[in-house]
């Protein structure tokens, strides 16, 4: 046998001791033992289900609706005059105006384009303003494409 001197001794770890809070440290009566823990204990999950009470839809009765025949307004501020088609008419002639210059006037056309077709949606705008619209809109994106095709022939011929 070997004396016991001579075998190195195992270090121990030292063990986890918990004191109790100090006498300055007081637990409210009646608190949870922990954070966010209710007094009488966890009685749900967290992520439990929610109560929903229920949607109140409010709106005209349609039963209602459809028994009255619908009449139009003749109350002046709910008449809907606002035009479409001028605004879309000077957008394509301005459109045109530049693509005679310059190809970066393709986004004014475009508008100018879609204003129109908007407005020949309408039933209260003039169809003459909002058709002439459409083709100078349509007219100036072509030439505004071409200045652009052609731009970009030259960058290739000097690169």
């Amino acid at each position: 046998m070997s004396d016991p001197a001579d075998t190195p001794e195992r270090a121990v770890p030292p063990t986890a001791r918990i004191e109790e809070p100090s006498g300055e440290v007081e637990r409210p009566a009646g608190a949870a033992r922990l954070p966010g823990a209710r007094r009488d204990g966890y009685t749900r999950l967290p992520t439990g289900p929610v109560g929903i009470e229920p949607i109140v839809v409010s709106g005209p009765d349609l039963d209602e609706a459809a028994t009255t025949e619908w009449e139009p307004s003749t109350d002046p501020a709910s008449i809907d005059d606002t035009r479409l088609a001028p605004w879309a008419l000077l957008a394509a002639i301005v459109a045109l105006v530049a693509s005679f210059f310059v190809g970066w006037g393709i986004p004014v056309g475009v508008v100018a384009v879609i204003a129109a077709i908007m407005s020949l949606r309408r039933p209260v705008e003039s169809r003459a303003i909002a058709r002439w619209a459409l083709v100078l809109g349509l007219c100036a994106t072509v030439y505004s494409l071409g200045w652009l095709v052609w731009a970009g022939m030259q960058f290739e011929k000097l690169g």
